[in-house]
């Protein structure tokens, strides 16, 4: 839903409208991301195109195991390190691959762009910090004796996702900068949602079908389900923690 004209509250937020209040003869621009979502962006690429160009697959190796999550470093008799306290969030800046990267690229400019607009930069880093911890959090829970690296910003996208249900999926396009449009809904609101309870079942039958094995064929076992559930209940549930003042209503 879209709106070119929307007068700002009190408080500084805006106002949504239906989309019949918008005018027809502006335009938007294509790409309009924040500078956050921007940044978090490049940082992915950035140490992706690092480790495939300018490192040894020893150095890659290293870089692996020293910032990837690895459950069993907690679970085993090792001495906690730096990195022990590092991996749980610098693990959201490695990716699997090209394919992994391009994935989370697109759905984090998609889902990211407006929650970024709406909280701000402070409280998106934040909340980008404690969806990624919830999605390790969980993932450790189901995984603690494992060592197979755990990679990806999947977790904290989950996360903005879930806060997108709570919003009600409402986008305010004002001045050609997307943001989610009026309060958090209550959950019981979000339930008696059409177009949310179609995308939360959705949502959770695919990442049960990549539990259950029906991923990508070859790519069995490599999806981290669980880190997206923890990532997007966490999101869900607290997002009402990182917003600001309740928007005016219109």
């Amino acid at each position: 839903m879209e709106q070119e004209r929307d007068p700002a509250g009190p408080d500084g937020h805006r106002q949504y409208e239906p989309p019949l209040a918008q005018g027809r003869g502006a335009r938007e621009p294509i790409f309009n991301l924040p500078g956050v979502v921007v940044a978090l962006i490049v940082a992915c690429v950035g140490v992706h195109l690092t480790r495939m160009w300018l490192l040894s697959p020893q150095q890659d190796f290293e870089i692996i195991l020293r910032f990837a999550f690895i459950p069993l470093r907690y679970s085993g008799d090792y001495t906690l390190d730096f990195y022990a306290f590092v991996s749980p969030l610098s693990y959201a800046f490695l990716h699997g691959g090209l394919g992994h990267l391009a994935v989370n690229t697109i759905w984090l400019a998609a889902f990211g762009s407006p929650l970024a607009n709406r909280i701000g930069t402070l409280r998106f880093l934040l909340f980008w910090a404690v969806t990624s911890l919830a999605a390790v959090g969980l993932h450790y829970v189901l995984h603690a004796s494992e060592a197979v690296p755990l990679v990806g910003a999947s977790g904290a996208i989950s996360g903005m996702m879930g806060a997108a249900a709570r919003f009600g999926f409402r986008i305010d396009r004002s001045e050609g900068r997307a943001a989610f449009a009026g309060p958090i809904l209550s959950i019981p609101a979000v339930f008696s949602s059409r177009m949310a309870v179609t995308f939360l079942v959705v949502w959770f039958a695919v990442n049960l079908a990549m539990g259950l094995g029906f991923g990508a064929p070859g790519d069995e076992g490599s999806i981290a389900w669980e880190a997206h559930i923890g990532g997007f209940l966490a999101g869900f549930l607290a997002v009402r923690a990182f917003d600001g003042p309740e928007p005016a209503r219109p």
